[in-house]
């Protein structure tokens, strides 16, 4: 019996490099996509994946190299020639429409017309189809800048599955999402495997590599490093492809929390029905996990501790004494500290330096005899830079860092104020393996500082990681609290879908 020969690729990438002033993002990049295939583009922040997308989907322009699509030369002068051709991309930061309907943004672009005039019902039932493909369940009519991190993420995937692509382009599309939103998505790229589309699927997580991958291309420094023909490597050899080391252990070991109960939640509820009767402590050196699928509370529960949003019943005290609701002032104060989920919008401000950046939640420790000064600004944001192990000079902007980077200057910038209580949301996000092990050392040696830590993620592996406790979100509601050694994954997912 012959083996039949392998599908002609529908995109051809031939010595593809990119340069910028002072660096080369891209050096010689060679890469084929076949019929119905999804290829895994693995590497750290920084290493070239988003220029080598960004390139396909028409968004950069490269240097030297070449490309074709469907056998004819191809190079998109903009994403709406790639777009025209059969190429989209979803990208990892949200590029939503925010005062416009759930609906209209998965449609945009492909209005629905009858006899020249938008078909509202026919909108609406289109973009039902797609986001029940990724697991979507609010409403249509509600405006995208009132969704979760997650579901916008779920509109914009949905968005470009209305696009009829032959090639799709995902950037870390998972990111934001839970387990049971990332099961839909997989099984949503499956199905549209089957139909003969490709994917390019860049992700940190390399669980859902070994699921859904049929190739894994490894880039470092800019480089192709390694190629493989399955999806199932080890990932103790993908880790090491990726950053050019090993990390013999990703999560480090944390030692038994004190007695002493820093953070005290009795009973609280939202005032907009987002959760109810909520009770939990965390004690001097506890790292506490809240899991839960999308829409569970999680985020809304968090930053109600944080004194962010408003509570209907219920008590925060911290070492004792009650903490006022809504009133982030006065939870600094007392030594709160929220780090968002979405650290572009919430977390920092990108076109600032790093330096401004640490310092603006800083200043009543920076200030001399009633000034502010430059230098001063200068001396302590390079501590906080240097304690974190941010990379870059403290003047560059941080829009230019990587993700990676960013997160760490958003944990400098509040953690430099000493605070007991810190609240982790999504602290990894987009991040890569090499950053994610950098920060899970940071918070265990905050944890062995004393602080009480709380820590929001919807990738399991890092919830029972990291936490000496886990509890578990199901609409709004508390359906239970592990100790760690009790604690699965099955479990927890047992008690997330109640």
């Amino acid at each position: 019996m012959t083996n039949e020969p392998a599908p002609s690729p529908v995109l051809t990438v031939r010595g593809i490099s990119k340069s910028y002033p002072g660096t080369t993002a891209l050096r010689g990049i060679d890469l084929e996509v076949r019929p119905g295939e999804v290829i895994a583009l693995l590497g750290e922040n920084g290493a070239g994946k988003s220029t080598l997308s960004g390139i396909i989907a028409g968004a950069i322009q490269p240097s030297t190299g070449t490309m074709t699509w469907q056998g004819r030369p191809y190079s998109p002068a903009t994403p709406r020639d790639a777009i025209t051709r059969g190429i989209g991309m979803i990208h990892q930061e949200m590029r939503l429409l925010p005062d416009l309907t759930v609906a209209e943004n998965v449609a945009v672009g492909r209005w629905p017309t009858r006899a020249g005039f938008l078909s509202g019902k026919t909108m609406l039932r289109q973009a039902q189809e797609q986001l029940r493909k990724v697991g979507f369940t609010g409403r249509m009519n509600q405006p995208v800048r009132e969704l979760s991190v997650a579901g916008q993420q779920q509109v914009e995937i949905a968005k470009a599955l209305m696009l009829d692509a032959a090639l799709l382009i995902l950037d870390e599309p998972t990111a934001a999402l839970g387990e049971t939103e990332t099961s839909a998505l997989l099984e949503c790229i499956r199905s549209l495997r089957a139909q003969g589309v490709s994917f390019v699927y860049v992700s940190h997580r390399l669980a859902e590599i070994a699921q859904i991958a049929d190739r894994v291309v490894v880039l470092r420094d800019g480089e192709k490093v390694a190629e493989h023909d399955s999806g199932g490597i080890a990932p103790d050899m993908l880790v090491r492809e990726m950053v050019g080391r090993s990390v013999d252990r990703l999560f480090p070991e944390f030692d038994p929390p004190r007695d002493e109960v820093v953070l005290s939640v009795e009973g609280i509820s939202d005032r907009a029905g987002r959760f109810e009767d909520i009770s939990l402590t965390v004690r001097a050196g506890e790292v506490f996990g809240i899991a839960g699928i999308v829409g569970a509370g999680r985020t809304e529960l968090v930053r109600s501790i944080a004194s962010l949003e408003p509570l209907r019943c219920g008590e925060i005290r911290i070492d004792g004494v009650p903490l006022p609701s809504n009133d982030p002032i006065a939870a600094k104060a007392v030594g709160v500290a929220l780090i968002p989920e979405d650290r572009k919008r919430q977390g920092v401000i990108l076109s600032d330096t790093i330096e401004d950046n640490i310092a603006l939640p800083n200043l009543a420790a920076i200030t001399r005899y009633g000034f502010v000064t430059p230098s001063g600004v200068t001396r302590f944001a390079r501590k906080a830079a240097a304690r974190f192990g941010i990379k870059g000079d403290i003047g560059d902007p941080v829009a230019t860092l990587s993700g990676g980077n960013q997160q760490k200057v958003v944990l400098s910038k509040w953690l430099s104020s000493d605070p007991k209580v810190i609240i982790l949301d999504e602290p990894t996000r987009g991040i890569d393996v090499g950053a994610r092990a950098s920060i899970y050392e940071i918070i265990s040696e905050l944890a062995q500082q004393g602080k009480a830590i709380i820590v929001v993620s919807s990738d399991l592996e890092e919830v029972l990681g990291l936490a000496h406790r886990i509890m578990v979100l199901a609409q709004g509601r508390n359906q239970g609290i592990m100790e760690a050694a009790e604690a699965t994954a099955d479990r927890v997912m047992a008690y997330a879908t109640q």
